[in-house]
């Protein structure tokens, strides 16, 4: 275990690695068209995060894989801008359990953002209050949304209506100590749900009553240091990025909430491991790294415990200058996709029945370091 200010130095240090802050060697544009589209069977959602206006762009995702410019839909509220990670946070956009709405955070106004979700692209439905200061990150159930406010260290509970439609019913505070909250997700179940604290090296855990509202918290020491980013398996085990430690670790959870490990701090040999995320099946997860441009996964057993899928670390390679900052993987499981925000672009990768991954063609669109935050796949 590091001392206190130890695990602060090393969380400072995953932080600043995860941003990777450097001036923009090209010009920020507009999103494009790329053209010759395919029949949509899904599509994939990015944040502008932009301090004037926030705004969601969005692509079809055709059965290939491929994915086509479908078009950018405004928020109504505001993000902070910046250049490369500004909300230091995963899932700052996410999709029902059934896809058919997707809700964004605005960190700048505030308040969250629900669209209806079709084929024809999105459409705005509500903007409410997060409750809280600096909303980051968002979890949905069924009928419950959860709002993550580093700034308050509050999570923030809400109604899903019909349609889409947001109320607030409740809140819970974070554990006394928390600091540098990252993001929060739902166990498959409802069960549980928990909160990664990159900076107090802790991840909270709450258990969910069957009207969504939230016990109070329990704190669990996170085996690795700076946890970052983090996916629940079907099974119930969480499996957590280490940005500081360039780690992964695995969990099981008990009828508490409280978390035991199974696998503590699985090194990825990369830099900066900052955003996880486990396929359908449970099978494989998968980490970003900002400090090396690499994907990194591992076999998760059934029983929670990682064994990496490639020796060396490196089972997707993004490119020199990639700077990968979220990730996530179409519903199916057959692709992954990875947001590049040093280059603008949006990786995706075809998974392998073993876990390993063949490099597809990257989609052009975004302003490279343009501040963007928050990647979203069905």
């Amino acid at each position: 275990m590091y001392p206190r200010p130890a695990v602060a130095l090393l969380a400072a240090l995953a932080l600043a690695a995860c941003s990777d802050r450097q001036p923009a060697t090209t010009a920020p544009g507009a999103a494009l068209d790329v053209g010759g589209r395919r029949p949509a069977v899904g599509g994939v959602f990015i944040s502008t995060n932009d301090a004037a206006a926030n705004a969601v762009v969005a692509f079809d995702r055709a059965a290939d894989g491929s994915l086509s410019y479908a078009g950018s839909y405004s928020t109504g509220g505001r993000g902070i801008g910046g250049t490369a990670d500004p909300l230091a946070s995963q899932f700052a956009l996410t999709l029902s359990p059934n896809a058919q709405l997707l809700f964004v955070v605005n960190a700048g106004s505030n308040d969250v953002s629900s669209f209806a979700v079709d084929k024809g692209g999105l459409a705005l439905v509500d903007r409410v209050p997060s409750g809280g200061v600096r909303p980051v990150s968002v979890a949905a159930s069924a009928h419950e949304l959860y709002v993550l406010n580093a700034g308050s260290n509050t999570v923030t509970v809400f109604r899903i209506g019909n349609g889409g439609t947001l109320s607030a019913v409740g809140a819970s505070a974070l554990s006394a100590g928390a600091a540098g909250a990252a993001a929060l997700r739902l166990s498959r179940d409802g069960h549980f749900l928990s909160v990664t604290e990159r900076v107090s090296n802790t991840i909270d855990t709450y258990v969910v009553a069957p009207d969504g509202s939230l016990g109070g918290p329990a704190s669990n020491a996170s085996a690795g240091t700076a946890p970052f980013g983090f996916d629940y398996t079907p099974r119930g085990q969480l499996v957590v990025s280490e940005a500081g430690s360039g780690s992964a670790s695995s969990y099981e959870q008990a009828r508490d909430g409280r978390l035991s490990v199974v696998s503590a701090a699985a090194p990825t040999l990369q830099r900066a491991p900052c955003w996880l995320i486990v396929d359908n099946a449970g099978r494989f997860a998968y980490t970003a790294n900002a400090g090396s441009a690499t994907v990194t996964g591992f076999a998760v057993d059934a029983h929670g415990a990682l064994a990496a899928i490639t020796p060396n670390g490196v089972t997707g390679d993004l490119g020199a200058g990639a700077q990968p900052l979220d990730l996530d993987l179409s519903r199916d499981g057959k692709f992954l996709y990875v947001f590049e925000n040093g280059t603008g672009t949006v990786a995706a990768f075809a998974v392998r029945g073993d876990g390993s991954l063949a490099p597809m063609p990257d989609t052009p669109g975004l302003a490279p370091r343009g501040g963007y935050m928050g990647l979203a796949a069905y």
